[in-house]
C-alpha cells in the first residue's frame, strides 16, 4: 500500500485548519439577483403602479414574491377617459417614468409590464364594446413605448379579479407557506382564509372549495406552492356600499 507524501499530508491539514477558522461570513458569496415586476392595477377611481421584486428562491417551483414601491397616477380611473382615450395613455407616463428610475436600467428589458382594469371598465365593455377597445388599445400603446416587457392589458372578469384578491390575502397571512427555523420555505399547513369583498353595487365572498365537484363553471382553479386550489366566489348583489348609504338616507328621511 502506497503512503501519501509528507508534504501532501501537511498542506490537506492546513487546508481543513484553514476552513474551520474561517468564518462562512468571511467567504464571499454571489449574490441572488433581483429581478422585478411592473402591474398597473386600473380600479374605478384612481390606477396606481405597483413594483414588485423577487429573486431565485422558490417554494414548490412558485416564487416568492415582494412589493416594494407604488406610484399613484394622478387623475381619475381610465373609465373617465373612455371619450379621450389618448388622455388614459398620457396620465401613465409619469409613473412610468418613476418606475424606470426605480429599476435598473440594465433589467428594464427583462421586467414584466401587465395591466389590468377592473369594474368600471368592465361596464362600458358591456354596454359600449367599442369604447373600451379603444381604450384599450390607447393603454396598450403607451405601455409599449415604455422600456419593460409589456405583457398585456385586459379587462378582469370579475371571478379572477376576486380570486386575484384571495391569493393576495392569502399569501400576506402565510397560509401557502412559512420559513422553519432554517430559513427554509415549507408548507405552513394552515388552512385557507375565506375574503369579504365590498364594493359598491355588490358584497362578494370568496372562498376555497374542498370537493372538485362542487367547483361551479365560474369557478377559478390556481396552481400555488405545488398544491391546487379551487375558488368560487358567491355575489350578494344590491349589497355594496351604494346600497347601504341609500338605505340609510331613505330610513333617516322616513
Amino acid at each position: 500500500r502506497e503512503l501519501l507524501p509528507p508534504w501532501l499530508v501537511i498542506v490537506a491539514g492546513l487546508t481543513g485548519i484553514v476552513l474551520l477558522c474561517v468564518s462562512t461570513k468571511d467567504v464571499p458569496m454571489a449574490p441572488l439577483r433581483t429581478k422585478y415586476g411592473i402591474v398597473l392595477d386600473a380600479g374605478p377611481s384612481r390606477t396606481i403602479l405597483f413594483i414588485y421584486e423577487w429573486t431565485a428562491t422558490k417554494a414548490n417551483k412558485t416564487g416568492v414574491i415582494r412589493g416594494c414601491s407604488s406610484c399613484p397616477v394622478q387623475g381619475p380611473g381610465v373609465s373617465s377617459y373612455s371619450d379621450s382615450p389618448q388622455k388614459a395613455g398620457k396620465s401613465l407616463e409619469p409613473c412610468l417614468n418613476w418606475a424606470q428610475k426605480e429599476i435598473p436600467a440594465e433589467q428594464h428589458s427583462q421586467t414584466p409590464l401587465y395591466l389590468g382594469a377592473t369594474a368600471s371598465t368592465r361596464q362600458p365593455n358591456l354596454t359600449h364594446p367599442t369604447l373600451s377597445d379603444g381604450l384599450l388599445a390607447a393603454l396598450t400603446v403607451a405601455l409599449k413605448s415604455s422600456p419593460f416587457s409589456f405583457q398585456g392589458a385586459q379587462i378582469l372578469s370579475s371571478p379572477d379579479k376576486e380570486a386575484f384578491n384571495w391569493v393576495a390575502v392569502n399569501y400576506v397571512l402565510e397560509n401557502f407557506f412559512k420559513y422553519d427555523w432554517r430559513g427554509q420555505l415549507v408548507p405552513s399547513g394552515k388552512g385557507m382564509t375565506g375574503v369579504l369583498s365590498v364594493g359598491g353595487t355588490s358584497t362578494r365572498l370568496t372562498s376555497q372549495l374542498e370537493e372538485e365537484n362542487q367547483v361551479p363553471k365560474e369557478g377559478v382553479r390556481l396552481q400555488l406552492y405545488g398544491q391546487m386550489h379551487q375558488v368560487y366566489t358567491h355575489q350578494c348583489p344590491c349589497h355594496g356600499t351604494d346600497q347601504l348609504r341609500r338605505r340609510l338616507l331613505s330610513l333617516l328621511i322616513q
